[in-house]
């Protein structure tokens, strides 16, 4: 597993067993300036950095390194890109994770099927610097709001009056000042 790590906001984990194309990856990541990068060779390898361990699939580790994104190749010997979103989307506390399927080969039948288990996207190789800025949409986009750590401000036109002389409209049970 290779690390890097400039001043960044969102943890990519980069999965592919070209090293090449890892390196590729890594240095279009990097030059964005918005990542920080983690590359593993295989599927399983992903796995472990994940966290989850086929003997014990509720481990407690699960996303300890806080992988903010997949960026994944299909193509992969043993668990290639595929089995690994539909590990990541059956799992209660990866599920919110983007996955990003890449792949040097155009087909629309696994394009599809990728879509429609939960990839965010399926980008052609190679790469470019506009795949590369789309990555940062995904990321969040999906996540718990607990998650984001941000607060939403809710316009005051959409948030109904009370009736009586309270002034502290609620939405969804909590008071808002």
């Amino acid at each position: 597993m290779e690390e890097s790590s400039p001043i960044s906001c969102f943890h990519v984990l980069v999965v592919d067993d070209c090293q090449i194309d890892r390196k590729i990856v890594e240095k279009l990541l990097l030059k964005n300036g918005m990542f920080k990068v983690t590359t593993v060779d295989s599927g399983k390898r992903a796995m472990e950095v994940l966290g989850l361990n086929e003997e014990k699939p509720e481990s407690p580790n699960v996303n300890e390194f806080k992988i903010d994104i997949i960026l994944t190749d299909y193509c992969m010997p043993g668990m290639n890109g595929y089995d690994l979103l539909k590990v990541v989307k059956e799992h209660d506390c990866l599920k919110f994770v983007p996955v990003v399927i890449m792949s040097s080969e155009n087909n629309p039948q696994r394009i599809t099927r990728c879509r429609a288990t939960g990839a965010e996207d399926f980008i052609l190789k190679p790469l470019r610097i506009s795949d590369i800025q789309r990555l940062r949409s995904y990321v969040g986009s999906l996540a718990p709001a607990s998650k984001m750590g941000t607060k939403r401000k809710v316009p005051l036109d959409i948030i109904p009056e009370s009736n009586g002389s309270e002034r502290r409209p609620r939405l969804a049970g909590v008071a808002v000042a």
